[in-house]
């Protein structure tokens, strides 16, 4: 199949490239780089079936030039600063939701009709339910990122039904490992390096969520979009357990091989405004489709550790 990604240089999107080339697809990957790198797609760029397209989401003529027969979309562009996100309350919705609406609009001009979406467990805000369903709510996310990805999922929806279109939307638990651009490891890795004595931890560091390693995460996308055939498809992705941000903390410092390392919380019970403290989410519809994750999260906090570690290593 000939399938396009946006947000191909990123961290998700760079591991999707990487296995939807290995499994023969024609791959084209979208991004202008803001957040993403070409380092991370090395692996990619030697294949014959790859192509990368430096563009941005919010120029719609450019991007219904690139969708042109393509068979399915990979939606993973997003943005990825949290503390960009919070100063300026636009960024989410021009490089979420905006964005999103022109993918749609691109699709639907250039007749692309099936899209796989990267939306988020944010969705839910703080439910009551823990742990938490698909069909749980009301849906009251709390932070900026949280509304643009159910503004996503709600244009997706209403494309669907009315152009014709089919689509696969996965709500994320964090994810980790390998090329990994930011969230708490990488954010942990910075800050050792600058200073390997202390170690500061965003909240009381009790702050606990599910922990789904990259590769697993692309596994679960590519499974649930050739296994469920609804015109609009939505589960959860994620995996066993839960990981506490000073555990984490302990993970890294052991993989970095350092001791002694003094932990300097910031208090309270978030790490920033829009933090959800405790994630727990219920996976079982992936489950009923054939799909479970084979590591739980403290098993992907430890790889993705070891592996990111490695990679600040090499950048050196």
């Amino acid at each position: 199949m000939r399938i396009f990604v946006t947000g191909g240089a990123g961290f998700v999107g760079s591991n999707l490239c990487e296995r939807l080339l290995k499994a023969g697809h024609e791959v084209s990957a979208y991004d202008n780089l803001s957040a993403g790198s070409l380092d991370l797609l090395r692996d990619c760029t030697p294949n014959r079936n790859f192509r990368f397209v430096k563009a941005d989401l919010l120029d719609l003529q450019k991007l219904e030039t690139e969708l042109r027969g393509h068979d399915v979309v990979f939606h993973l562009a997003a943005n990825s600063d949290i503390q960009d996100g919070l100063r300026n309350p636009d960024t989410d919705f021009r490089l979420g939701t905006v964005a999103t609406f022109n993918v749609l609009e691109g699709m639907r001009r250039s007749k692309v009709s099936k899209l796989v979406f990267s939306s988020s467990s944010v969705i839910y805000g703080e439910p009551a339910q823990i742990p938490t369903s698909e069909d749980y709510g009301p849906l009251l996310p709390i932070s900026l990122y949280g509304a643009s990805k159910l503004a996503c999922e709600g244009l997706i929806s209403a494309f669907c039904h009315n152009y014709g279109m089919q689509a696969w939307m996965f709500r994320f638990a964090n994810i980790c490992g390998r090329h990994g651009t930011h969230g708490a490891i990488v954010d942990f890795i910075r800050k050792l390096r600058a200073d390997s004595t202390r170690l500061e931890i965003l909240g009381d560091g009790k702050q606990a969520k599910p922990y789904l390693h990259v590769s697993e995460c692309v596994d679960g996308m590519i499974h649930g979009w050739q296994h469920s055939s609804e015109p609009v498809n939505y589960f959860n992705l994620g995996c066993e357990g839960a990981t506490s941000v000073s555990e984490l903390a302990r993970y890294v410092i052991a993989a970095a091989g350092l001791k002694n390392v003094a932990f300097e919380f910031t208090g309270g019970s978030r790490g920033w405004p829009g933090d959800v403290p405790q994630v727990r989410l219920d996976c079982s519809k992936m489950e009923r489709i054939g799909w479970k994750a084979r590591m739980t999260s403290s098993d992907a906090v430890q790889r993705a550790a070891t592996e990111l570690v490695e990679e600040f290593k090499c950048k050196q």
